[in-house]
């Protein structure tokens, strides 16, 4: 029990009277927001009670305000500014925050919070910067206090049934991983049309979309990141990219244009939600634009990326990002002492636009939006091999909701706690998330100056080695 908690806590409060329900704000409103408000207001109502929103734009705190005032009733919850967020939490006894602003805000929220008393939630990744991510980690040790990640991946059937394979030795002692993640041009372009092009606000795809990636290998293994090497940059997206230089639109891309579509935009105003949230007058109040042009000039953010990562324990990883494939999807090999295990992940075969020129941004978290085709259909397939055998597919269980059916599973164990016993370890913490990002911040610093760098001299305040999977979840 935190110690907001215990002091709205009576000492005469009868045994069967039911405990107060965890007092949660959430600090950032922007279209992420969406799951964990829905969450509150809905499955887990019951573990927690949604009281105020830290947000300095009132626009977009009053639209999630606007969605939770039919369902939780009584006053409207208020809102704080981000300078105010330490009054926030005495006034209204909170016992955890839930951040999810833009990463280059995470450091000084989290600490903030941490310092003032409350446990916090984050979203991925855990900071923009390793500078960051030791800010927090410090913060961590200081005030004991706890705070959860929210890698929701983790949770997806299809990965957690990978992790049992390696875990259970079938196919021996992890020698290799290759990763390769192919984001489409629907969603990966939404990449750059956002905040998340600027690199010191978002760590560029490799800390804010990889860490997601970089996360899975190491929990799939139980590895450590010891040294990365990078190359890559902006190779498809900007003024000076490939698609803009090259001056040639493809017939399909034509076509599109003459049903009155663009293909490399998007319509605010066609999705209620995002016309609320980054509408002109949400703009009025911080001048932030949601649909910028992916071919500007000044976006930062690399669009074409390679990396490898070498282990602690000898095992080497080969990665490759892509965001702006005509697919989207992943595929996984793990290579072992005893054989190979593939994971294959189609999560939409092609980027295809309705009537009115709407397409899904993230197919990801809407799996249903494409069933793909006979060619490249909607698949999550699994297939072991051991040496001198021949090939298992293995079933992949249902899950619930988007990413993955990962979800549901996810904030379960956000808002009533993970099971005391986890065979999978699915449950992360700050530490998990130093580790996936610190491959980010190394692959960073690799671009930057085209050499390989060891994670340990990243400086980031912590032995990434200290936790394995197994002692998390004993």
């Amino acid at each position: 029990m935190t110690a907001a908690t215990a002091s709205t806590t009576s000492a005469t409060t009868p045994s069967d009277t039911p405990a107060p329900r965890t007092r949660y704000a959430v600090l950032g409103t922007g279209h992420r927001a969406g799951m964990y408000v829905a969450a509150l207001t809905g499955a887990h109502a019951a573990d927690g009670e949604l009281v105020a929103w830290v947000e300095p734009n009132p626009v977009r705190a009053a639209y999630h305000e606007s969605t939770v005032a039919p369902v939780l009733g009584g006053p409207a919850r208020p809102v704080y500014g981000p300078d105010d967020l330490e009054r926030a939490i005495a006034e209204q006894h909170l016992d955890r925050v839930i951040v999810t602003s833009p990463d280059r805000t995470h450091a000084d929220l989290v600490c903030r919070a941490l310092r003032a008393g409350a446990d916090v939630v984050v979203e991925k990744p855990l900071a923009a910067t390793a500078e960051q991510a030791r800010r927090i980690a410090e913060a961590v040790r200081e005030t004991g206090r706890d705070l959860t990640m929210t890698f929701n991946y983790r949770y997806a059937p299809r990965n957690a049934a990978l992790r049992e394979v390696v875990a259970s030795g079938e196919i021996g002692t992890v020698l290799s991983v290759h990763f390769e993640w192919a984001l489409d041009t629907v969603h990966g372009a939404d990449y750059f049309r956002r905040w998340h092009r600027d690199k010191d606000v978002s760590g560029g795809l490799l800390v804010h979309k990889s860490s997601h990636h970089f996360d899975l290998v190491s929990w799939w293994i139980d590895g450590v990141p010891r040294r990365v090497t990078a190359a890559g940059g902006r190779r498809f997206y900007g003024a000076d990219g490939a698609h803009a230089r090259s001056g040639e639109t493809s017939s399909a891309e034509q076509g599109l244009r003459e049903r009155g579509i663009e293909p490399w935009g998007i319509d605010l105003e066609a999705d209620p939600r995002l016309a609320a949230l980054y509408g002109p007058e949400a703009r009025a109040h911080d001048g932030y634009v949601r649909d910028r042009d992916v071919f500007d000039p000044d976006i930062e953010a690399e669009d074409t990326l390679a990396v490898l990562v070498e282990y602690e324990s000898g095992a080497v990883m080969t990665y490759s990002l892509v965001a702006h494939s005509p697919w989207e999807g992943y595929r996984v090999t793990v290579n072992g002492t005893k054989g190979r295990a593939e994971l294959e992940v189609v999560e939409r075969g092609s980027v295809e636009f309705d009537d009115a020129g709407r397409s899904v941004l993230d197919p990801s978290a809407t799996p249903e939006a494409f069933a793909g085709d006979a060619v490249r259909p909607h698949v999550e397939r699994l297939v072991v091999q051991k040496h001198w055998e021949r090939a298992q597919e293995r079933e992949i269980p249902a899950g619930i909701g988007g990413h993955g059916g990962g979800d549901a599973y996810l904030l379960a164990d956000v808002f009533t706690g993970p099971p005391a016993h986890d065979p999978l370890g699915r449950a992360a913490g700050y530490l998990d998330g130093i580790r996936a990002s610190s491959v980010g911040y190394a692959a960073n610093a690799s671009l930057a100056t085209g050499q390989p760098v060891t994670v340990a001299d990243l400086d980031l305040g912590v032995d990434l080695s200290t936790t394995t999977v197994t002692e998390r979840t004993a």
